[in-house]
Formats: C-alpha cells, structure tokens, sequence
C-alpha cells in the first residue's frame, strides 16, 4: 500500500495537468475517483482509451455535472472526500455549483485542489490556452531553442512539470496541513506559476550575469561544448555533461584528447570552436562504439534513445523504470518508497466503465445508483471502452 492509502480524491475529468496529478496520487496510494462527462468533451488530442496512461490506477463514473441530481451527487461525494482536483476555467465550477464555497459547505476539511494555465485570477486568466502559451509567458519557452527560434519542449514544462507536479505536491500538502487544522483550503496550481517556480535557479544565474537571453550561448542551454549533444558517425547521436573539472578530465581521456586539444574554456566567445573541434571527433565513431568508451564512467555521458529504445536499456530495466503491458511499453509508477511502494493499480479505466461498482463503494445503495441510472444522471458505460 502506498503512502496515501487511505486517502479519498475526486477527480472531475480533463486534459493535461489534472489527469496526471490523479495518476501520479493514485499510484502513491490514494482511492481517486474519476467523475467523467456522459459524452466526450473534445478537448485534447484523443487518445485510444487503452493507450491513455494518464487515466490508470483509478476508476471512473460517468456523471451529467448540469444536472441538479448530478451536481446533489458530486457534493454527497465530496462529504467523503479528502480532496477534490479539476482543471476547468476559473469559474466553470461555481457556474455548475460545485465550486468551493459549496463544496466546503458539505465538508469544511477538503482540500481544493485547481490546476490552469494562467491562474485563478489576473487579466489572462479567462483565456484559453495549452501548454506552449503558458511557458512562453515566463521566459521558459524563449530560453529554449536553437540560435534562430525557441523551440517547444513537447508539452513537459507547462503541463506536467509546471501544472501536475505542483497540483500534486500543494494537494498533498495541505491534505497533512488539514489534519492539524481541520480545514479545508483551495490550492491554486496555476502552469504560469509552476513553468516560473522551475525556472528560479536560472533567474538567479541571470541576476549573477551567469546567463542571458541569448539562446545557445549560456553553459547550460547547449551553448557551451562541455553541455551539449554530438551527432555520431551513425546518425544517431550522444549527450555530454562534464561540467565539473574533474569530470571534463574523465570525458577528455575516454575520448582520447588532450586539454590542449579541446580546453575547457568557460569564455562563451570561444566555445564554437571548441564545438566545432568535438562534433568532429565525435563523428568518427558511432553512438554505440561511444557507449562502449564512456557508459559508466564519471564523463557524464548518455547516449540519446528514442522511446523505443529507452525501456530496453540495462539500466532501466534493472529499475523497472518501464513496465510492458498488453505489449506496450509505459512509464512505471515513480517515486520509490522503501516501506510503502507506489504502484501501478490498473489499467486505463473507461469512462464510465466502474459507474456502478465505484459509487457503491464510496456509498450509495444499489436503489439509488438505479435511480440514477434510470435518470439519465449516470451512465454505466462498457468497462473495455465502448459506449
């Protein structure tokens, strides 16, 4: 049992930061359950349900949030609850009456957990908006890139490192907070704040003239030689981070050059030669003969996989870092605890596919799941994913 076991959330389905906040508080523990629209919303990119990873680990009932028994239902649910997560617009919530004003009317100790892009409130926060936007906005985006334009770094930065890790991490903790106070408070996890929050190191840099606007020309954003990727005789291509002296050393032996050959120059003016120098010398071998001179060693080197390769490295397997069901490969649960694991507790659930089960077990009778049923308030859709 992981480390929230015990803990009850619910979940109002969406796209993006929330989904993956849900998984990643399922897989420590929690009992999530997925409250999914009785048909879909259009939103996203539509993925296959089984190959929708972000939804394991929970179960899901389908809900028709307009309505007042749908929204009676929510509200039942969130006296049992000890959070409540959503992703909608500010004040989506409120206009359906389950904002927090009524949600802590039924139970003052739920954590409100929200989770957007620009925030609850400020001139943007109405807008709509994806990942690209949000970072863009706090110097992220721009500081990424090539020399002639910034380039999107999939959707890792706003979504789920600005969005989901920070909708987890201010859930959990005031989930403890509320255990010493007894109440309830609304966590604001908005991606503006979260992509900024990730970016303070490189703020400080910039404040100690350590780094500037220009793109590939700061020692940590592929501008310098000893902090870039190297394209080998193959096609394929190496990382290399030898930052420390002691370790640029390391790397310079393995390579088989001398410090005469290629310094280690902290000067950002005469890095492009000194560029130019190892891509060349990394060109005579290929990606593998270079993992056999430099894997394991204190070079800080990696050879860059795609996602097909990367579960088969022997590292990753030694981890279980991948885990391979229904024959595909997928991220295994992280992080590791040493008393009380996280895990994997199922598969993609449908929506709507446990409608009947989950309410029954968070507390309704059978009568009154019927009832429900019957109304149309509800749906128990086919657990493999057909309507």
């Amino acid at each position: 049992m992981g480390p929230l076991h015990g803990v009850r959330i619910i979940e109002l389905a969406g796209i993006g930061p929330c989904p993956m906040a849900a998984m990643l508080l399922a897989e420590l523990g929690a009992d999530v359950l997925r409250l999914d629209r009785l048909s879909p919303s259009g939103l996203g990119l539509g993925t296959p349900n089984r190959h929708a990873y972000l939804h394991r680990s929970r179960r899901s009932a389908a809900v028709d949030l307009k309505h007042p028994d749908g929204r009676a239902l929510v509200l039942r649910l969130c006296r049992g609850a000890d959070a409540l997560i959503e992703g909608f617009r500010p004040g989506v919530t409120e206009r359906l009456g389950l904002g927090p004003e009524e949600c802590h009317a039924v139970n003052p100790r739920l954590v409100y957990g929200r989770v957007t892009g620009w925030g609850q409130h400020g001139p943007l926060a109405t807008a709509a908006g994806h990942d690209l936007n949000y970072i863009a906005l706090t110097g992220a985006l721009h500081a990424i890139g090539t020399e002639d334009r910034p380039i999107p770094p999939l959707n890792l930065v706003g979504d789920f490192g600005g969005g989901a890790l920070y909708l987890a991490l201010g859930v959990t903790a005031a989930l403890v907070e509320a255990r010493t106070s007894g109440q309830g408070q609304v966590v604001d996890a908005a991606m503006v704040d979260g992509a900024a929050s990730l970016m303070t190191g490189l703020y400080g840099f910039r404040a100690a003239g350590m780094m500037d606007d220009q793109r590939r020309h700061n020692a940590l954003d592929g501008g310098a030689h000893f902090y870039d990727v190297y394209e080998t005789r193959d096609g394929q291509h190496i990382a290399l981070a030898p930052i420390e002296p002691r370790f640029y050393d390391t790397m310079l032996e393995r390579l088989g050059l001398s410090s005469d050959e290629l310094p280690r120059s902290t000067d950002p003016d005469e890095w492009p030669a000194l560029k130019a120098r190892l891509a060349a010398h990394i060109r005579t071998r290929t990606r593998d003969e270079w993992v056999e001179r430099l894997e394991g060693t204190d070079a800080c080197f990696a050879p860059v996989l795609n996602m097909a390769e990367a579960p088969e490295h022997p590292h990753l397997k030694a981890r279980d870092t991948f885990v391979n069901r229904d024959g595909a490969w997928q991220p295994n649960a992280a992080p590791r605890f040493s008393r009380t694991p996280s895990a994997i507790r199922g598969a993609p659930a449908a929506p709507g596919g446990d409608t009947r089960e989950v309410l029954g077990d968070w507390g309704l009778s059978p009568d009154e799941i019927a009832a429900l049923l019957d109304a149309g308030v509800i749906a128990q859709r086919d657990p493999q994913g057909s309507a």
